[in-house]
């Protein structure tokens, strides 16, 4: 079989020369193990395997040949638009069409309107089963076996070269995907893997592939991919048996609460280049910050601290905030927020819209409180967009106090003091691009607090008050698509949002061969 596999890590073509900077040099490293995983299982079943990520650089029906039997899309959900669109072309073509990826585990039944297959969970042998043709078309499949293993980077390198070097070699912006763990132990409600078992991988598999990328890449990156680095120690043992001067520098995600304070020096000596950390919210999500039951005010000052001593062991911080979350309300978080940037200037603060993803608790409680605003496409679930009504603002409200706090945090002063702080070029750089790519959203924030503030219609959506679709979306969403647009009617910009009791039964078993069609 011919197999297409492509990963889109954003759903429209770059519309600027600061966001094609910024998506050629920085988004592009997001590309993801499991589509390259199942690039690898492809060939290794006996198939030619076609690999390719877009982030915005050209068609991406060009990525990959024409005469293709299976094409596998892995999206985000921001990104489906455009896989759907994509799937629509490949359906024409005869061709087999399989989702899978962020998406596809959010919303399943959405995404069987356009694909043949939808995967939630994957590995070698449900692999195998579909190119095997081994389930009905119209099937929502996953696999009820625990995925003991990735493909190692060595088995990777063709598809890691597609994806985040240039021409075939690494540059200063480079990365290797490495993953050690699935899951995590911690239930926040915003959180797509709150429900799935903590998982680690075996040591020697990372200790062999740290080896091979010290070995043959020596100054690129290594990012680990864990949703949280929970097992530290394990990592950083597997990092000490590489020989002092090898050691390649390495990114991480993981919980305040992980770093002890017996790890910093350990993070310095394996060299640690990276770490993003959840704050999330100032009034919630406190045990995986490390600060217990404080809250507010007393939560800054511990978790500022905190930052300012991890910068003596790490060069580079970044810490992820969603304003908008349950326990936000009045202005303390926005002031909040602003002071801790004003004390940690080195560190990046990601501010996050919250999105009620399909599988989460937020999720669940958001439809059961009508607060999804049900007509909006998915497009529009990242990031400036704000696809649920926030349970203590009022739109207007809630745009007013984030489009202060952006512009706050991308300010002359606090990006030039931000960038002053940071000695390594490449960092300054990725600073820089940061900034800008946060100034464009920036600038959408403020269209939406216009039309918010001016047009009725607008805000009543936003309430929940009515169902059609502004034109100010619509447009967007056209334009984002671009020439696709054409293949996806305005019925179909609807999402068909997944229940949970209607989405379990809907799923099939494939834990046993014997069962591939049984419903659970």
């Amino acid at each position: 079989m011919r197999v297409g596999i492509i990963e889109l890590l954003t759903g429209s073509t770059s519309r600027n020369w600061a966001e094609h900077t910024y998506n050629s040099r920085f988004r592009k490293q997001f590309a993801s193990i499991m589509p390259q995983a199942v690039a690898v299982w492809c060939r290794q079943l006996g198939h030619q395997a076609f690999y390719a990520t877009y982030y915005g650089q050209k068609d991406p029906m060009r990525l990959l040949p024409d005469d293709l039997d299976f094409v596998f899309i892995s999206t985000f959900t921001h990104a489906s638009a455009l896989a759907y669109s994509l799937a629509k072309l490949y359906r024409r073509k005869k061709v087999l069409t399989v989702i899978g990826g962020p998406h596809a585990n959010a919303f399943p039944t959405d995404c069987l309107r356009f694909f043949d297959i939808v995967v939630q969970e994957c590995d070698k042998s449900l692999i195998d089963d579909i190119l095997q043709s081994r389930f009905n078309r119209h099937s929502i499949v996953k696999s009820c076996r625990p995925l003991e293993n990735v493909p190692s980077v060595q088995e990777r390198l063709a598809e890691i070269k597609i994806a985040s070097f240039a021409r075939g070699r690494p540059s200063m912006f480079s990365s290797v995907p490495i993953l050690s763990s699935l899951g995590c132990p911690y239930k926040c409600d915003f959180c797509v893997e709150w429900n799935k078992p903590f998982v680690t991988f075996p040591t020697e598999s990372i200790e062999t592939d740290l080896r091979f990328v010290a070995e043959n890449f020596g100054k690129v990156v290594v990012a680990f991919h864990d949703p949280n680095m929970i097992d530290l120690d394990r990592v950083l043992g597997a990092m000490e048996t590489i020989p002092l001067k090898s050691r390649n520098p390495y990114a991480l995600s993981c919980s305040l609460s992980v770093l002890k304070n017996s790890r910093l020096a350990r993070l310095r000596e394996t060299n640690c280049a990276y770490v993003g950390l959840g704050v999330e919210s100032w009034n919630d999500y406190s045990t995986k910050a490390g600060t217990g039951k404080n809250v507010g005010w007393t939560k800054l000052e511990r978790i500022a601290a905190r930052f300012a001593e991890l910068h003596a062991y790490v060069p580079s911080l970044g810490a992820c905030f969603i304003f908008g979350t349950n326990s936000d309300e009045g202005d303390e978080p926005i002031e909040l927020t602003k002071e801790f940037i004003r004390r940690v200037p080195y560190v990046w603060p990601a501010i996050n819209t919250p999105a009620p993803f399909g599988g989460t608790a937020l999720y669940e409680n958001c439809l059961r409180q009508e607060r999804i605003l049900k007509y909006l496409p998915f497009h529009f679930y990242f990031t400036p967009y704000l696809a649920m009504k926030p349970l203590n603002y009022s739109p207007v409200e809630y745009y007013e106090k984030l489009v202060g706090l952006i512009s706050f945090a991308t300010s002359l002063y606090i990006s030039a003091n931000r960038v002053a702080k940071t000695k390594n070029f490449a960092l300054k750089t990725l600073q820089e691009l940061r900034t800008l790519a946060l100034r464009n959203q920036l600038l959408e924030m403020k269209r939406i607090l216009r039309h918010l503030k001016a047009d009725k219609s607008f805000r009543r959506f936003h309430e929940g008050q009515h169902n059609s679709l502004p034109n100010f979306y619509y447009a967007r969403f056209k334009q984002a698509l671009g020439g696709y647009a054409e293949l996806l009617s305005d019925a179909e910009m609807v999402p068909e949002l997944d229940y949970p009791i209607e989405a379990l039964q809907r799923t099939q078993a494939t834990g046993n061969p014997a069962k591939q069609n049984q419903k659970l």
